[in-house]
């Protein structure tokens, strides 16, 4: 796809987005009917020169990514959301949880690439005791430590607390304790109340979800964020999504990376809706860029958008391309037919086909270097 290059003159030929482009070159924050005249708007190049102008002005030609390790311990889970394919109830056909050692081992599987990161989700288990968390991350950290922990959604995290007996706070303060340094930002999905019952109905709710992202922050947490889109949801809820992330990010500076994620019908209750366009997932990408001032980074996850998609869309916004992943069991359980991981030699090389930098980073988007004998992580 061609774009407009940055050193000419801006061009639309749509009238909203002239007086918009204006305010963003101005550092104008943007509005709520601002961000919907981009949502509705035909003239997808445009969004996309104004989100990519921010993009570079923020990252020049870097894009970031990271050597990551998926570790899912359990698919059991006593919600029974419309989005979801990957849980499952206790004693049915395709249930699982991970013993401790089976997680180390899991963990240790995929180690050969010197991994920095574990990121850690999984179902909401009705058994499993809060102590069996805490051993995990615990045990991880002793035989991986210098492995970042970025573990468990807002939504795990309340569903903890409340099995625990114990306040957000406490509970929080426990698994970073026991050595989470992170939180990954999932479960999000879209705020309004009206879009929760339909497609999760057992999950925290949305203000319950920023409070709980409000309290990790507080006691030192930095956490991603993320919105699910393409089911149910209109312009207007992804609009008041984004505008309360803004918030809570001038509130705390919390956020690290916002995360647009598509959604996946296929094998959920809503497999009757179409799946997300490429046209809709880069939109969303600079869409993103543009509203979230605030937030340091945007990322496409290639899991979901697709690796060809996702470098597209480091031209209308994204400086972040996830990671080498090595296994993801969420989307590909809802259908996603992308690889189950990538070599880092491969993410760079689709940095680099799409006229970007790579840069491997940490999770605290630190730059990493690598000799054949050691990795270093600049502080």
């Amino acid at each position: 796809m061609k774009m407009m290059s940055a050193t000419r003159p801006f061009q639309t030929d749509d009238p909203r987005l002239a007086p918009i482009h204006a305010k963003v070159m101005a550092g104008v924050r943007l509005d709520a009917d601002d961000a919907l005249a981009f949502y509705r708007t035909g003239d997808i190049l445009a969004v996309g020169w104004i989100a990519n102008s921010v993009r570079e002005r923020l990252h020049g030609n870097k894009t970031y990514f990271n050597v990551n390790r998926h570790i899912n311990p359990t698919n059991v889970c006593i919600a029974a959301c419309r989005l979801c394919a990957f849980g499952r109830k206790k004693d049915t056909a395709g249930a699982y949880t991970m013993a401790l050692e089976e997680a180390f081992a899991t963990a240790a599987s995929g180690y050969s690439e010197a991994v920095t990161e574990f990121h850690i989700v999984g179902g909401l288990h009705p058994d499993l005791p809060f102590q069996y968390f805490l051993d995990l991350c615990s045990g991880l950290k002793q035989r991986f430590p210098q492995v970042h922990l970025k573990a468990f959604t807002m939504v795990e995290i309340a569903y903890l607390a409340r099995r625990a007996k114990l306040s957000i706070r406490e509970t929080l303060e426990q698994l970073k304790r026991s050595g989470v340094d992170s939180l990954p930002g999932g479960g999000a999905e879209i705020f309004a109340d009206r879009v929760r019952h339909i497609i999760c109905d057992h999950k925290i709710d949305g203000d319950q979800w920023l409070d709980t992202a409000r309290l990790a922050h507080q006691i030192g947490l930095k956490s991603n964020a993320t919105m699910l889109y393409g089911h149910v949801e209109n312009d207007e809820d992804r609009v008041d999504h984004l505008l309360k992330l803004r918030a809570l990010q001038d509130e705390t500076g919390g956020f690290q990376t916002f995360i647009p994620l598509a959604f996946h019908p296929e094998n959920t209750p809503l497999q009757h809706l179409p799946k997300t366009t490429g046209m809709q997932d880069i939109k969303q990408i600079a869409v993103s860029r543009l509203v979230l001032d605030n937030f340091p980074h945007i990322k496409s996850y290639w899991q979901m958008m697709t690796p060809k998609i996702a470098q597209i869309s480091l031209r209308f916004g994204a400086d972040d391309m996830d990671g080498t992943v090595i296994e993801e069991k969420i989307y590909h359980d809802a259908g996603a037919t992308t690889p189950q991981g990538m070599r880092r030699e491969e993410l760079e090389r689709l940095i680099r086909e799409a006229g970007r930098e790579p840069v491997e980073r940490d999770t605290l988007y630190r730059p990493v270097t690598r000799t054949e004998t050691s990795v270093t992580v600049a502080v």
